[in-house]
């Protein structure tokens, strides 16, 4: 039996370079192994957990989908659907796994702790299952692998937690799920501190910005004076360092490295080729979403085929645990 994958995007609208290196990339690897079956989602009711635009939430939710095939994930091998066409058990099985999760272990949450900051006045239940969510869209398809950044592995030893524990106190048979690392696993804000983030304007490129935004938003990444005696390790610089590691090769970065401890650096020059080849690497993206945003009906199919052998897998699962739960 093949070994299952899943990950998925919140429904936050067009993805952002974060999104692309820490998990998409990921996905794209995965997809093309043999010893693979892959799922892939956009986690539209995990947007509901913190203030959002109901009127708006549809069309983030499609343009993640559009975003998802420009990339390269393949229908042909991997299922594509929305989180919520499965919202009939999807929560139900985060209800059952509430029956084995403490309320201070939610609490504890480094997530939860920073939502908590950034929505002092909505603090909601919806939030505090955000975890029990995350850890049923894995094991609802008894996923063993999942392509996510660094920052979400929290959630992931909850999820190895909850299996645990269903498995000793109810016999069910879920598998532990690890993270799947790529070389971009965390990829640092152009504001200078933390990650890469669409709560946090001006720390981010999306996938569809062109060359003018992507040079502006470069612009804004804060730098010093171009030389020192050690490489920084953290703030602007070591960011852009990063990115010209991910998207021009660590020679280039080591290049830029030797320049800071000599002549030092000319951070005009180092934005504008590193714009140029984020650029250049997006350039076939947004020109396949162009094409698929025409494809309406053609996008729906694949949405809707997607929901399909999703909820085969969720229906099997969700089944077996009200069995052993004794709820049948």
């Amino acid at each position: 039996m093949k070994k299952r994958v899943l990950s998925g995007i919140r429904a936050t609208g067009q993805l952002h370079l974060g999104n692309y290196l820490g998990a998409v990339k990921g996905m794209l690897e995965l997809q093309d192994r043999d010893d693979l079956e892959t799922l892939f989602c956009v986690v539209d009711l995990h947007a509901t957990t913190t203030p959002y635009d109901a009127e708006t939430l549809p069309q983030k939710t499609r343009s993640v989908i559009l975003d998802y095939l420009a990339c390269g994930i393949d229908p042909e091998k991997s299922a594509l659907y929305v989180q919520s066409d499965l919202s009939d058990l999807i929560p139900q099985l985060s209800f059952y796994f509430a029956t084995v999760s403490s309320v201070a272990r939610m609490q504890h949450l480094p997530t939860f702790k920073d939502k908590v900051k950034q929505h002092p006045d909505n603090v909601t239940m919806a939030l505090l299952n955000y975890p029990l969510l995350m850890a049923a869209d894995i094991l609802i398809y008894k996923a063993s692998l999942v392509p996510v950044g660094i920052d979400q592995e929290p959630h992931l030893e909850v999820a190895r937690e909850i299996a645990r524990k269903m498995n000793d106190t109810y016999g069910t048979k879920f598998p532990e799920p690890v993270r799947f690392a790529t070389s971009g696993e965390y990829v640092p804000s152009l504001a200078g501190d933390g990650k890469m983030s669409k709560s946090v304007e001006g720390s981010y490129i999306n996938l569809t910005d062109d060359l003018k935004t992507i040079q502006k938003r470069l612009a804004g990444a804060p730098t010093d004076g171009g030389k020192g005696n050690n490489i920084p390790t953290s703030g602007g610089v070591a960011n852009l360092l990063k990115f010209v590691e991910l998207f021009e090769g660590m020679e280039k970065r080591k290049m830029y490295e030797g320049m800071y401890l000599g002549e030092a650096i000319r951070y005009g020059d180092l934005k504008k080729e590193l714009a140029d080849a984020i650029f250049n690497e997006l350039t076939p993206i947004q020109e396949k979403r162009k094409e698929l945003e025409h494809k309406t009906s053609y996008v729906d199919e694949i949405i809707k085929s997607g929901a399909e052998k999703a909820r085969k897998i969720a229906s099997e699962t969700v089944l077996e645990v009200k069995e052993k739960m004794g709820l049948l």
